[in-house]
């Protein structure tokens, strides 16, 4: 539990991870999707997420992920479905 959660604390991680779910997309389009993350954090993410073969880069294409990503995007839409249910906002402010 505590290496998910090591991955999970590396700010923008999870971000690309959802943002690479609608199919391969280039350094420069990652970034304008993932907003305000810096070139060289979106570079060591990058790097990171290689490592642990969430991702994969395409020669042309850019980045997308792996079936091993495509299982963490899965638990994505999980827990965003929880936190919906929940009616989380923002700020941590329960709703309900």
């Amino acid at each position: 539990m505590a290496y998910a959660l090591d991955l999970f604390g590396h700010k923008w991680a999870l971000r690309i991870v959802w943002e690479l779910r609608v199919g391969p997309l280039n350094f420069r389009n990652l970034q304008a999707a993932c907003g305000e993350v810096s070139p060289s954090v979106l570079q060591r993410r990058l790097h990171e997420l290689r490592r642990l073969r969430l991702i994969e880069k395409i020669p042309r294409l850019g980045y997308r992920l792996s079936a091993r990503g495509e299982r963490l995007f899965q638990v994505l839409v999980m827990l965003n479905k929880w936190s919906a249910e929940l009616r989380l906002t923002p700020s941590g402010d329960n709703l309900n």
